[in-house]
């Protein structure tokens, strides 16, 4: 099957920027018949570049989804391929996965790529994008609280120190570092015991694993870093509640990473403007210029030990959030100038 040349050149430029050069080694991961034409395109990106590249595909297994139980586990041969690489690109899923942290601590740098190919061109990301992020990095790894409110009610803070900052910015040029085409944030996690407070999930903010904007307010009390209640007569909070008990694993209701969206590329309003939004890895949501992204379940991906398969993404719009009672986002947009958006 011949590569469309349009693709093969998008993705050349994002091998680009990850400094895929003469003679690297670049595996491709990939399950079943899920994006053979990705892989097609990156082949003949790497190709164009010199690099030497090779593709793995896998069965994909019932129930298999991102994180623990993805189709890569059990494959030792694959894996190991996969880390002898430069360079792996994840069209699979391996997020959250202790796959994708072995083969990453061996030293291959890992890009996820999951997106549509017109996500993936409206989002492409540049140098000046990963200054921006990288210095919201810098920003929130020597923080010691974060704290998020908005004018419905939220209200929760976060002690922070523990585990480290993860920067995205849409492309991965250093040993072992993860990162994800596309989408441009920041995020951390708190002390397994340091968050405290209220978070009420407005209409409008999104519920990203189920696809769907919430239209009745959901509130959670959290402590000691757990959600101990979650509150709300609607739908939304009625799934809440039931996907996170399904699991049957206490661990589901702690929270995970926190942090806030810098893509200005990045449309909130993907899944309700998009005819095909709703088929999308959702990286407009957690990556939307201004929003705060709160999350519950896992935080080994951060250097804890919570690997329940139980994620929940959920982008907020309009919130404020502070680091050490500096604002960083005030009612959903960047206030930092070293932060800010060319024209924003």
């Amino acid at each position: 099957m011949a590569a469309d040349r349009d693709m093969v050149a998008l993705f050349r430029r994002e091998l680009e920027l990850c400094k895929v050069r003469s003679g690297e080694r670049l595996g491709i991961v990939s399950e079943d018949r899920i994006r053979l034409d990705f892989a097609e395109a990156f082949l003949a990106a790497a190709d164009e570049l010199d690099a030497d590249a090779f593709h793995v595909n896998v069965k994909k297994r019932p129930g298999s989804s991102f994180g623990s139980g993805n189709s890569l586990s059990g494959h030792a041969g694959a894996i190991d391929a996969l880390k002898k690489s430069d360079i792996v690109i994840d069209l699979l899923g391996l997020l959250w996965s202790k796959e994708q942290t072995e083969i990453t601590d061996a030293g291959a740098r890992m890009l996820l790529v999951v997106e549509r190919v017109e996500v993936l061109q409206r989002m492409m990301s540049t140098p000046e994008t990963r200054r921006r992020v990288e210095a919201g990095e810098r920003l929130l790894a020597r923080s010691k609280e974060l704290r998020v409110t908005s004018a419905w009610g939220t209200d929760v803070t976060y002690r922070l120190g523990k585990y480290r900052v993860a920067a995205q910015y849409g492309f991965t040029d250093e040993p072992g570092r993860w990162d994800a085409w596309p989408g441009a944030f920041v995020y951390s996690a708190a002390y397994d015991d340091g968050v405290e407070g209220t978070v009420v999930i407005n209409t409008g903010d999104m519920l990203l694993p189920f696809m769907r904007y919430v239209t009745q307010p959901i509130t959670l009390k959290i402590a000691a870093g757990n959600v101990v209640e979650i509150l709300g007569d609607g739908l939304d909070a009625q799934l809440m509640r039931e996907y996170i008990r399904k699991w049957n694993d206490p661990r589901a209701y702690a929270v995970s990473h926190i942090g806030w969206g810098l893509d200005e590329n990045a449309r909130w309003d993907f899944m309700g403007t998009d005819p095909l939004g709703q088929v999308s890895g959702g990286q407009d949501g957690r990556a939307f210029y201004g929003n705060v992204l709160f999350s519950t379940g896992p935080n080994n991906e951060l250097g804890g030990n919570n690997d329940t398969p139980s994620h929940l993404d959920i982008p907020l719009r309009g919130c404020s959030l502070f680091l050490d009672s500096v604002p960083i986002v005030r009612e959903g947009d960047i206030v930092p100038d070293e932060l800010r958006a060319l024209g924003r």
